[in-house]
């Protein structure tokens, strides 16, 4: 029996500093709605989709550095968006800043939850991949602190959920082959990934006019690389003064393009995926147990870069 999942890709437009979450959550249970009429199994929200993306700013009082954080989830201005979809019946994939108290310390992530039709969390991811910097870099336009706001998470998970095997990324991450290995080595049918990407690269901006292609290239070889659906969703247009990529898009385990997003204000795309598709590719051209040669790949996991050893 085919393992059919309309999957529906949650675009936002830009949010402003000043918009409050309540406002936000409002936004995001619309297009709940929307998806629910459409039929839709899972929602997929972009990365940091409760608050303008404040990586761009250089802050150096805490407190208004944790105000873009959540201390809970969901906590009373999300609370709305869960109990919505236990009342529709609709699961979905949402990023946040997320700060934590583990052992005694506080711990700040960029951190996405996958939550099932219940409006119950079932998983927690972390990004692994912090792009950008941790110092102040006045001769930027705009700045990009992940390095400095956020510490990376500890690894590439996948769960049984919404009857496939689901997982997760988030924005730079989905640059990076090893995000999708990792978790095509646990049988991943379906990677979601939220991401706020700027047009202009400051470091290098002979790349801001691949910026688009950039995006479908990495994630459509991510999916056809591992016999996987990908699910990659944006927060675009213009935001705070910063021009961000939208091509919010659903792929197939072939790598072809099924579904994408046209505007970069809140939209809201549909795919039918069908999660057997993804067989063909795990059981011939990328069959791992088959074909993969991991005593040749050591290189991976002991160098950061060229001639740089881990901890070194």
């Amino acid at each position: 029996m085919a393992r059919f999942m309309n999957v529906a890709v949650g675009q936002l437009g830009p949010i402003a500093r000043s918009e409050t979450r309540t406002e936000v959550v409002a936004r995001l249970t619309a297009l709940m709605r929307r998806a629910y009429c459409n039929g839709c199994d899972l929602i997929v929200y972009p990365e940091l989709a409760l608050t303008t993306f404040f990586p761009r700013w250089y802050i150096e009082d805490q407190a208004e550095i944790d105000s873009f954080f959540e201390r809970e989830m969901p906590g009373p201005e999300t609370r709305p968006l869960f109990d919505l979809a236990r009342e529709l019946g609709i699961g979905f994939c949402l990023g946040y800043a997320e700060q934590a108290i583990e052992n005694g310390e506080t711990r700040r992530h960029n951190t996405s939850v996958l939550v099932d039709k219940s409006g119950e969390t079932i998983s927690k991811y972390r990004k692994v991949h912090l792009p950008g910097h941790a110092e102040h870099e006045p001769w930027r336009r705009f700045q990009h602190l992940e390095k400095r706001y956020f510490e990376p998470g500890s690894g590439f998970g996948v769960v049984d959920a919404f009857n496939g095997v689901m997982g997760m990324a988030i924005c730079n991450d989905r640059r990076w082959p090893e995000t999708y290995r990792v978790m095509g080595l646990q049988g991943v049918e379906m990677v979601l990934i939220g991401y706020n990407t700027p047009v202009h690269n400051p470091p290098a901006p002979e790349h801001d006019d691949l910026s688009l292609f950039h995006n479908r290239l990495v994630m459509q070889a991510g999916a056809y690389q591992n016999g996987t659906w990908v699910v990659g969703v944006a927060k675009a247009g213009v935001e705070e003064g910063v021009d961000q990529i939208g091509q919010s898009c659903v792929i197939a385990p072939s790598g072809e393009l099924v579904a994408q997003c046209t505007t970069l204000t809140d939209e809201l795309q549909v795919a039918r995926c069908d999660l057997d598709l993804c067989t063909s590719y795990k059981e011939s051209i990328f069959n791992f147990a088959k074909h993969r040669r991991p005593e040749h790949y050591g290189l991976i996991t002991s160098r950061t870069g060229a001639g740089e050893m881990l901890g070194g």
